[in-house]
């Protein structure tokens, strides 16, 4: 089973009993602001959600739930390779997690898979996790409008790259 675990984090599959602590994160609004779906607003989108992360083929995503002091705060992983993904609860921001396990998942994903890049598509008010990606070692390569629909609201999206480190 894969995992990786850092100086604070550990990053595993998910698990359908991670559904209540996953809800938690994708119900609130805070956390979802940016994200490419509104707020989970009932158990059965997360329960769904969740199913879809658990039978992902390894050969076309490689993510992970992630749990500090022995709790579920969060995800990272690339959903998509090589697509990176994070999201955390608000009560874990600001601690420097999201770029502990980020720099775990780009390490790994680098080590695992024969791809020149891994890419992030962020909606460009999402300023945080913009500076966070840049201090990865991200680039910007381009921005488009009108990229996803969310709820009613169109969204914008920028564009990152990580190449893979030469030597």
């Amino acid at each position: 089973m894969a995992e990786i675990t850092t100086r604070r984090l550990r990053l595993r599959r998910a698990a359908i009993g991670d559904l209540e602590a996953m809800h938690s994160v994708l119900s609130n609004a805070e956390a979802m602001r940016y994200w490419s779906s509104p707020p989970h607003t009932d158990l059965e989108q997360t329960r769904q959600w969740l199913a879809a992360m658990i039978a992902a083929s390894p050969l076309e995503s490689d993510d992970f739930v992630v749990e500090y002091a022995g709790e579920v705060i969060g995800k990272a992983g690339c959903w998509r390779i090589a697509e990176i993904g994070l999201i955390f609860h608000p009560d874990a921001w600001g601690l420097g997690l999201a770029r502990e396990a980020a720099s775990a998942v780009i390490e790994r994903t680098f080590d695992l898979f024969p791809i020149e890049a891994i890419w992030a598509d962020v909606d460009p008010r999402n300023t945080a996790c913009l500076h966070l990606l840049e201090g990865l070692g991200f680039a910007e390569v381009r921005r488009a409008e009108r990229t996803c629909k969310v709820g009613e609201a169109w969204c914008d999206s920028v564009y990152l790259a990580l190449k893979r480190p030469v030597g």
